[in-house]
Formats: structure tokens, sequence, C-alpha cells
């Protein structure tokens, strides 16, 4: 294991030099396609200090604390999730969580409408077998100090059976809660849930879209007007739509990804113009990746004049330059050769986290 950790770093570090073949880089490669935020300043990247978040796998940018992000460890940390100041990396409130189970695989966390926390408690080590998963519910403190809080545990099932996932969003407006799998039988998928969660019976969740990634973590724009879901390597960024004939997710093409040790989080900052990425590992590092044109939430391209969120032709980032529609994923723009090395280092990777994974559940 330690050996394929090391293969994997020195293949970011070489590709970073500019040494690497060029086989090897497409992992690396996406940071290219980022574009800064246009004659706005672009908020600071922050590295998370406290010694005690060592797997941090989601994140979500608070309502209630301007530069305060919420996050938590991946599974074994028991109830906690941590506010963190986004200035400093420094933990300013641990918030302790009571009237639930115990937490078995935390994977992502989102903030609602109603100003609620949600906590996805949705991973599934055993690849998809557990027959529910759960989501806790609290309302986001009014200051921050280190509490204990009681919070709503909700029953999660699949309408087609278990799943294996981590990405967890609320959306802004509606607050409905929607889950996106990782790829499981060849396909990922995203879920919608009830228009309300019951603390009663079993919540069942129902495909509405597929999803070509290895979702790790996903988030929703501050005006709902967008869905970003992010991978081990790569991005996509949708239009998101409730009514008319297509509801749902409509892709609007790739967004670029930082070089992280293990791409976990995003959380939109609270402008919406900017998406923070966060990463598993001690002192992990939050990195901030702008966007533009067709990316831009339609609230920030209405604020700047420009409109260009505001086309219904699905945006020019989602297609070729030939004109055809591009769903492939995170290597939907790149040739074979870097296909073939993503695939290596993908396979790397993701056995280096499953190795660590059944590690942890034996020990």
């Amino acid at each position: 294991m330690r050996s394929l950790l090391c293969a994997a770093g020195a293949a970011g570090i070489l590709w970073a030099a500019g040494t690497v073949p060029a086989a090897a880089a497409p992992a690396a490669a996406a940071p290219a396609v980022a574009v800064p935020a246009a004659a706005h300043d672009e908020p600071d990247g922050f590295t998370i200090s406290d010694p005690r978040i060592t797997e941090s796998s989601g994140l979500a940018a608070s309502h209630a604390h301007p530069g305060i992000y919420w996050t938590h460890n991946d599974s074994d940390d028991g109830p906690y999730v941590y506010a963190v100041d986004g200035r400093t990396g420094r933990t300013v409130a641990r918030i302790t969580l009571r009237g639930i189970g115990k937490p078995r695989d935390v994977e992502g966390i989102s903030i609602g409408p109603d100003g609620a926390v949600y906590v996805g408690d949705i991973g599934d080590n055993l690849g998809g077998t557990w027959n529910h998963v759960w989501i806790y519910r609290f309302p986001e403190p009014r200051q921050l100090h280190d509490a204990t809080v009681t919070a709503t545990q909700y029953t999660v099932t699949y309408a087609d059976g278990p799943r294996d996932a981590e990405a967890l969003m609320v959306h802004p407006k509606t607050g409905r809660v929607y889950i996106a799998s990782k790829k499981q039988d060849g396909s990922g998928a995203l879920y919608e849930g009830p228009g309300r969660l019951s603390t009663t019976g079993t919540n069942t969740f129902r495909k509405v879209a597929p999803v070509d990634l290895w979702a790790t973590d996903g988030a929703f724009s501050p005006d709902g007007t967008r869905l970003v879901l992010r991978g081990y390597f790569g991005a996509r960024i949708y239009r998101w739509r409730d009514g008319g004939g297509h509801p749902g997710p409509q892709d609007l093409g790739s967004v670029g990804v930082p070089i992280q040790r293990q791409g976990e989080s995003v959380s939109f900052t609270p402008d919406g113009r900017t998406l923070m990425y966060g990463s598993e590992g001690r002192d992990s590092d939050v990195t901030p990746v702008g966007l533009s044109g067709d990316q831009l939430p339609e609230s920030v391209a209405e604020r700047d004049g420009s409109g260009e969120a505001d086309r219904g032709d699905g945006g020019e980032g989602a297609k070729h330059p030939d004109g055809k529609g591009s769903s492939e994923g995170e290597g939907a723009d790149l040739n074979p050769s870097f296909v073939k090395g993503a695939l290596v280092l993908a396979l790397a990777t993701g056995l280096v986290v499953a190795v660590r994974r059944l590690l942890r559940r034996r020990s």
C-alpha cells in the first residue's frame, strides 16, 4: 500500500515539474482548464490544521457564519462535525450529535434553506450491501463553540437497491435532498429524496438521472441553478432545472480540479463564484477554483450583466468542437493516451482507498 501511495504522489510531483510522460498526466491535468473568476477577488485557500480532522470527507459553506466551513471525518471518529475558519484553517467549534445511532461511514454534508445542517452517513465500505443508510439533521448553531446538540435521524433506502454513495446535496430553494451514488455495476446515478423527509418510516430515494462520474462529493450553488459533482480526478457542472419538461441536471461539461492527495469534497462559496475543493489527510488543503461563463450560477451572471448563464442550449461547455454533446465524465475531452494514464492512476488510488478502509474495519 505504501508503494502505491508513493507512486501516486510521485506521479503528481513529476507532472507538476513537467517531466512525467504524457500517458500519466491526465489525473493531474484538470487544473489546466480551471478559469479564475474574472474581475472578482478569488478567496484564498486554507489548510485544515486540527489534528483530529484526518479524513475530511465533506465540505459545506456556513449560511450563518461568513468564512466558516463545516466538515467531518470519514468514519471511526464518532458523532462529530467541525466548524473550520476559512481564513486561518483553525477549528472554531466541534459539534457533538446526540439522539442518533453510532455513525457508520459519514461521507457528505450540506446546509438546507431551513438553516439546518444535513450530514450524510451514506457511505458503504462493503460496496453497496447495507440495506439502509442514514441522514442526520441539526440546526446550524447561532454561536460557534464546542457544544452538544440533538439531531434528527432519517433512515434512507434506494428504490433500486443498496448503493455506495459519498455525495449529499440539499437544494437551497426546495429543501429536497439528493444523493449521488458512486459508479456501481458500470454506472452511477443521482437520487432524489421525498419532498419531506420522515422520521417515522423509511425514506426511499429514486433515481432521476445517470451520473458518469465516480462522485466523491457534490454541491448546489447558493441560488440552486448549478450543481457540481466531483470525483478523485475531475468534476462536472450541471444546469439545474426543477420545472418544465426536463427537470433535473443538464450537463454543462467539465470544470477544473486542483492536484490533491485524495479528492474528497467540494462546496460553492456563498457568492457562487468559486468552488472550494477539499481532500483527506492530516493538514489537508482546501483549494479554490474560480468559475466563468456558463459555469456561473444564473444569479451571478445576472448581477454581472453578462447573461451567459441564461442560455437554454445546455452551454457551450457541454459540447465538443465537432458539435457533439459530451457526457463521458472525467476524461471526456482527453485523447486515448491520456485516458489510459488516468485509468492506471485512478485504479491505483482506488486500490489504496479500498485497502485503507478494509484495514480500518478489521482493526
